[in-house]
């Protein structure tokens, strides 16, 4: 026994960039067949031979799926530590996971996860010292829990909440409705609902949706002709009431809300991810109609609540940094508006109303400031925070004394605080105990120059004391786009990539909305190139300091951040080892033909104008691989993802398998029973987060020394 053992004993001692080079070599892809498909944008003929794969449904494009699955999971399985870095994570997010209390009348309800739920369970409890108990169970949904439930809205009596149902991740939902006493559930059911809330009024709530798409269509055929309706409760959908849409405009978003007295009725437009176009109804009138509050699509707007006849607004107009607006619909002309809160250098990120206050969140360098004003705009205080992280949460009902709010970073656990209004004192309510001690980590923010001198922000977080001698593996996450930021938040699956050595960092790019519109514009449409500069020039501070050096550094995004790594990996694939593109917009010509794609056009462009087909060609990850060397790269996806459609990644790997011309695995990760990334169960996540890891350590030639059994 002990003659057979010791060969083996002794391969596994290799150096792990001789065992992974080997592996390399050896890589052999699935056939990817082709076809005789172009199509002409302008005087630009763009070849699309693997069309085919945009057909979700097809047995062809099933095979293809499984036999690239195949050669991933033998690649994945043949990483020594692989099972060993799963285990770990395991262990990291293995504790319990409570969610903010929302007091909804006597009850208080919240979500929890004891330690490995698929899904948070939701609970509620009559006082803060009442007896826990189970309010809806997701887990007992499917079997695989992969059921997600989001709840939607309360009714004013606090006697019923509405909750919708996501399955496999999709953006479908199907709507139904609690009697909160009891956790009854009622007969209500509605459909096809995607993109809304539940906005009660009287005894029913105005809710979103599209008809029932074509048959096999429903998760990659273009979504059109949103709808708004109202639904009585303890009746049927057939029986529901038509209250909003247009069908002069079949790509446009609306949302409806109500104000808390149930005075208004507000319908939101939007044809995109960004502008937005008020309607109002005084339902206190009978017979009123819906009227306009603001017109045209140039900036945002969110009404907060009433303040009588009149609606709080928060907006950019006129305010790239925010502002807070009373606007009286009477005569809701800009030049009648009343400001409540004045603009300031630091962004306004987000505002919400408890205890007839106003709770203002601002961002200053990517860090949570935090104050409370009256209805009326004047400051009452601003509320401490233990430090430099994320703020959420403040809202509430206008009777509130107390609300709770969340607060963390990077090394910081989410946790929760009790508010009282009146007095400004804030109490830990719940912290969680993750198996790390903060205290070994350490967390800089530094501001680096992109390629045109603009300084940009970016944090940097590892072990305290870490050699800056260019040898750490690193992994570099960003996004930038779509106006959204990306600040401060903890992860204990990140622990297990800083307690080996590794360095995290998270760069906020032109695209985002950390400072403002003026910093988001600088970043879409046709300065999108900005974004891809200021991740290279990421990079490149990073391996200039002697953080990491080329041959260490990684990069990571998804979605808007999936295109970001597609792109810079064809721009500069010297630059990085290892490339993770998930769920990523990688046909940038094609992107707006599938479900609710169209609604990006704000943000990029569209190959079907010439200006833009010529910017966006340029950068189009699938449009930009050449036959070259490219970094490691691990695409992942999800089959039931009709948010980016998995046709994106498909096409993208298939182009990168046949021109990859070093010895760099290009593969491509497809989850099942999974979507864009929310509602995903526990278990996948960590499923997909251990393959992250173990692809990007091996390919570094990095050894994490877990003790191999």
């Amino acid at each position: 026994m002990k003659n057979k053992i010791y060969p083996l004993l002794l391969f596994c001692s290799l150096p792990l960039s001789l065992f992974a080079q080997t592996e390399k070599k050896s890589m052999s892809y699935p056939v990817s067949k082709k076809v005789d498909q172009s199509d002409k944008y302008f005087n630009t003929i763009v070849q699309d031979p693997y069309r085919w794969l945009e057909n979700d449904k097809g047995e062809d494009v099933a095979n293809w799926v499984t036999e690239q699955n195949k050669v991933t999971t033998t690649y994945l399985n043949r990483i020594p530590f692989r099972a060993a870095v799963k285990n770990r994570i395991t262990e990291l997010v293995n504790y319990p996971k409570y969610g903010s209390p929302s007091k909804v009348g006597e009850y208080y309800i919240y979500s929890k996860n004891n330690g490995l739920q698929n899904q948070s369970i939701f609970y509620y409890q009559k006082g803060l010292d009442g007896t826990e108990q189970v309010f809806l169970d997701p887990n007992k949904l499917s079997a695989d829990g992969t059921a997600a439930v989001t709840l939607l809205g309360v009714s004013k009596d606090k006697k019923y909440i509405a909750y919708a149902i996501n399955l496999s991740g999709s953006d479908w939902q199907t709507i139904h409705v609690m009697e909160i006493a009891g956790a009854k559930k009622l007969s209500d059911e509605l459909n096809w609902v995607k993109f809304s809330g539940a906005a009660w009024a009287g005894d029913g709530f105005y809710y979103s949706r599209y008809q029932q798409p074509i048959d096999g269509k429903e998760l990659s055929g273009k979504n059109e002709d949103h709808e708004v309706w109202y639904h009585k409760i303890g009746t049927a959908q057939a029986e529901d009431k038509l209250i909003y849409k247009d069908a002069d405009h079949p790509l446009r978003y609306y949302g409806a809300q109500t104000t808390e007295d149930e005075r208004y009725l507000i319908i939101s437009k939007s044809e995109g991810t960004y502008g937005s176009e008020l309607m109002y109804q005084d339902l206190y009138i009978q017979g009123s109609k819906l009227e306009y509050l603001t017109h045209g699509f140039k900036n945002d707007y969110a009404v907060l609540d009433n303040d009588g006849k009149d609606l709080l607004v928060l907006t950019d107009a006129d305010a790239p940094n925010k502002c807070i607006v009373k606007i009286d619909p009477a005569s809701s002309g800009k030049q009648n508006w009343k400001t409540v809160i004045a603009e300031k250098k630091q962004l306004l990120e987000n505002a919400a109303t408890a205890g007839h206050q106003l709770f203002c969140t601002y961002l200053q360098d990517v860090s949570s400031h935090v104050y409370q004003h009256t209805f009326q705009g004047e400051l009452v205080r601003e509320i401490k925070l233990p430090g430099i992280g994320a703020a959420a949460g403040f809202g509430g009902y206008n009777d509130d004394t107390e609300l709770f709010y969340t607060f963390t970073s990077f090394t910081f656990p989410s946790t929760i605080y009790k508010y009282n209004i009146a007095s400004g004192k804030s109490d830990v309510f719940r912290q969680p105990e993750v198996k790390f001690n903060p205290a070994d980590y350490t967390t800089e923010q530094i501001f680096y120059p992109s390629k045109d001198g603009t300084k940009i922000p970016m944090f940097i977080t590892c072990k305290k004391g870490l050699l800056k001698n260019g040898s750490n593996p690193t992994l570099l996450y960003a996004y930038g786009g779509f106006n959204i930021n990306l600040t401060p938040a903890f992860s204990s699956v990140l622990i297990a990539w800083l307690e080996k050595g590794g360095i995290y960092v998270q760069a906020n790019l032109r695209g985002g909305g950390e400072y403002g519109e003026e910093w988001h514009s600088a970043g879409m449409l046709m300065k999108k190139q900005n974004v891809f500069d200021d991740f290279i020039a990421a990079a490149e501070y990073l391996i200039n300091s002697k953080y990491t050096s080329s041959s260490k550094l990684a990069i990571m995004g998804g979605s808007n951040g999936g295109l970001l790594v597609g792109a810079v990996s064809n721009q500069r694939p010297d630059l990085f080892k290892v490339a993770i593109p998930q769920v990523g917009v990688m046909d940038m010509l094609r992107y707006h033909k599938f479900t609710v794609g169209w609604g990006w056009a704000v943000e990029y462009g569209s190959s079907d104008s010439l200006p833009f087909f010529n910017y966006i060609y340029k950068y189009s990850p699938l449009h930009n691989i050449k036959p070259k060397s490219y970094p490691a790269t691990l695409v992942t996806t999800a089959d039931h993802d009709d948010r980016v459609v998995p046709a994106h990644s498909f096409k993208y790997i298939a182009t990168l398998q046949e021109n990859q011309k070093g010895n760099n695995p290009v593969l491509i990760r497809v989850d099942v029973k999974a979507g864009h990334g929310a509602g995903k169960p526990l278990s996948k996540q960590i499923e997909e987060m251990a393959d992250i890891y173990s692809f990007a350590w091996y390919n570094m030639g990095f050894n994490p020394d877990y003790q191999m059994k």
